[in-house]
């Protein structure tokens, strides 16, 4: 116990020890380039993303995009899965029935959900109803209601808990946010969590057409929110929905990026091929009414970013006939699944579903809601092992994925192209010019302008001699993150120091995304943003290396240049290295030994910054670190939770570590320290 109080003590002095501020290399206020830069990448994505204008070049598009957006979100089509539903508990009201389910949507794994049956001859028309971030999920008053009014207007109703929510929280009955690091933590295991909500809806389709009680021809969805996303999306890539309403959630993708939304509505490289009005457009011939609110608090789903997409997405309904298909009504009101929306919802249903009426609001009947204990699956506390959560998924995805790793042959070239191409880095960005400025208590204050117009700024001491070289440290939480006794260590030492903030660190930060991201984990809302438009933290924090490392080349000559990172910017440091990076050794203080998730209570130790999608598919830590070719020193290796790894568990990693050098056949060690 001792020694575990002494770990944290030291980690705390090493990451958030008081010291004094270091000079700052710029003066004065700063522009919020990142931000102004992210921007204009959206605003270039958003225009460059012109639908066809023939049926034959939709026709292609449209397949395109349904095999892009498989791949972008690990999404599975797998239709002949045994669905094995489970009943726990029905109730009976005045003109139809409840049953609390269970079905399964991947091999092993079971969604929580009820359906609401009218009573009487069916067979009746259905409608999936998704839930937002509404802390009861399913069972959530704006969810229930819904799906009561549908109900006892004649429709099969299927609400079903959204991945990691409701019943299929980490610790049953208790709610969660589903989100940041958790559900991100879905995207080093290949998969996303927009990947596993949209999998669990298919799938529900699927129950839905196995009733009796259902006419598979007519079946439509429906959901607010975070449920108005994942109805859009099903309707796009399920041609089985012939009627889709998406309640406060449409607007553009490019409006998503330096705004608030959850990693649910994430689809990594998304911007890079796609908008918001070509998975509109997917839907089409099928029915779409889009529900707006007129007083949305949420700058993504403003009404006016949603009329972008409507009118971008028109022509192709025009194209394909069915320009009466497509509609959208505004209504003044908050977010939110009201009494109002509903109505035109149940209107609009009637009309395409059972091909009556005109479409207009039809008035919404009476009903009770339920307590939520009377629509649990599993009630008081007895949840089945087969309701797979967020964190055991990934931690069982993660050895799954980690075997293979130990027994697959290893291609040290193909495996450095594949790492490039995960990280996504732009090698088109390079050195423009240095720009140098007076110095400043005995540092050298130094901004690098690179071609994609990044200023990256450097604090500079010379070396006592050459031969010393230099230290380039980094922190995520920028320079005045970096202790005093380290530069102190170094200095002594003679080496030549570096001190950069890499991309999005310090005076390198946005000050609109560190707004945003809130109560959220740091670098929940760059994250999100970089890997919409193809890039990632990671990416660019080795781009920077590599940018920094050159300048030092060019003015140093052949230099000897270490890598110094702290946490998530030491992994960027050993990823730079395995790169072939300019590097003669890598420092990772305070670092993951290993992607592989290992429990939910610390997940949010490391950033948003730390994950690469498909890291775990590709390999690990050990092997970047065996593809690097240089000593690389982890200092207090911690798991990704943020548990220091000792013992047995530092052993058994030791091994791999050599194991892997071994089977690479390239040349360095790695030091535990």
């Amino acid at each position: 116990m001792k020694a575990l109080v002494s770990f944290f003590m030291v980690l705390s002095s090493l990451f958030y020890a008081p010291q004094r501020p270091l000079p700052k290399v710029f003066s004065g206020e700063r522009t919020d380039i990142i931000q102004q830069q992210l921007k204009q990448q959206a605003a270039t994505a958003f225009q460059a993303q012109v639908l066809p204008a023939t049926e034959q070049e939709w026709t292609q598009r449209r397949r395109q995009l349904k095999t892009a957006i498989l791949q972008s979100t690990g999404a599975v089509e797998d239709h002949k899965l045994p669905l094995q539903v489970k009943e726990t508990g029905r109730t009976q009201l005045t003109g139809y029935h409840i049953r609390n389910i269970l079905f399964q949507t991947r091999p092993g794994v079971f969604a929580t959900a009820n359906l609401y049956i009218p009573d009487g001859k069916g067979p009746f028309p259905a409608v999936i109803n998704m839930h937002g971030h509404w802390k009861d999920a399913r069972i959530g008053e704006m969810v229930q209601a819904t799906a009561h009014s549908l109900a006892l207007n004649g429709y099969v109703c299927l609400n079903i808990d959204a991945w990691g929510a409701g019943e299929r929280t980490t610790t049953e009955g208790v709610a969660e946010y589903h989100g940041a690091n958790l559900g991100a933590s879905l995207m080093n295991t290949g998969n996303t969590l927009l990947g596993m909500q949209l999998t669990d809806n298919m799938r529900g389709v699927d129950l839905l057409c196995s009733l009796p009680e259902v006419d598979k021809a007519r079946i439509g969805a429906t959901g607010a929110s975070g449920g108005g996303n994942q109805t859009m999306w099903l309707a796009a890539m399920d041609e089985r929905i012939k009627a889709a309403v998406p309640v406060v959630s449409v607007g553009t993708f490019e409006s998503y990026i330096m705004n608030s939304n959850c990693v649910c509505e994430l689809v990594p490289d998304g911007l890079t091929y796609m908008e918001e009005s070509g998975v509109l457009a997917m839907v089409a011939p099928r029915a779409l009414k889009i529900c707006n609110a007129l007083n949305d608090a949420s700058k993504s789903f403003y009404p006016s970013e949603m009329l972008r997409s409507y009118k971008q997405a028109a022509p192709i309904y025009e194209l394909l006939h069915a320009g009466d298909k497509l509609s959208y009504q505004l209504f003044n009101t908050v977010h939110g699944y009201w009494p109002e929306i509903r109505e035109a919802m149940i209107g609009w249903m009637d009309l395409q579903l059972k091909h009556i009426g005109t479409g207009a609001p039809k008035k919404e009947p009476a009903f009770n809601l339920l307590p939520a204990a009377q629509l649990l699956t599993f009630p008081n506390g007895r949840r089945d092992t087969s309701v797979i959560t967020t964190a055991a998924w990934c931690s069982r995805q993660g050895q799954l994925l980690h075997q293979t790793l130990l027994e697959e042959n290893i291609n040290v070239d193909e495996k450095r192209k594949a790492l490039q191409q995960l990280l996504r880095i732009n090698e088109n960005s390079t050195l423009k010019q240095a720009h140098r400025y007076s110095p400043q208590e005995g540092w050298e204050r130094v901004a690098l302008e690179t071609t994609d117009g990044s200023l990256i700024p450097l604090l500079l001491r010379a070396p006592r001699s050459k031969e010393k070289g230099y230290v380039v440290v980094t922190h995520p939480g920028g320079k005045d993150s970096i202790p005093a006794a380290l530069i102190t260590e170094l200095t002594e030492a003679g080496n030549g120091i570096v001190l950069a903030d890499l991309w999005g660190c310090g005076e390198q930060s946005s000050v609109s995304a560190t707004a945003t991201d809130g109560s959220q984990p740091p670098y929940h809302t760059l994250a999100r943003s970089a890997l919409w438009l193809g890039s990632t933290v990671q990416g660019r924090w080795v781009s920077d290396l590599r940018i920094i490392t050159d300048y030092l080349k060019m003015v140093n000559g052949d230099v000897r240049i270490v890598l110094n990172g702290s946490r998530e910017a030491g992994v960027a440091s050993l990823f730079f290295a395995a790169l072939n990076g300019t590097a003669a050794q890598v420092t990772l203080n305070g670092g993951p030994l290993s992607y592989r998730f290992d429990e939910r209570m610390g997940i949010d130790y490391f950033s948003m910054a730390i994950h690469v999608p498909g890291l775990l598919q590709w390999g690990d830590l050990s092997l970047a670190a065996a593809l690097s070719g240089k000593d690389v020193v982890f200092k207090m290796p911690v798991t990704m939770s943020g548990r220091p790894v000792t013992g047995a568990a530092l052993q058994a990693q030791q091994e791999e570590f050599f194991q892997l050098r071994k089977r690479c056949k390239q040349p360095g060690q790695s030091i535990f320290q």
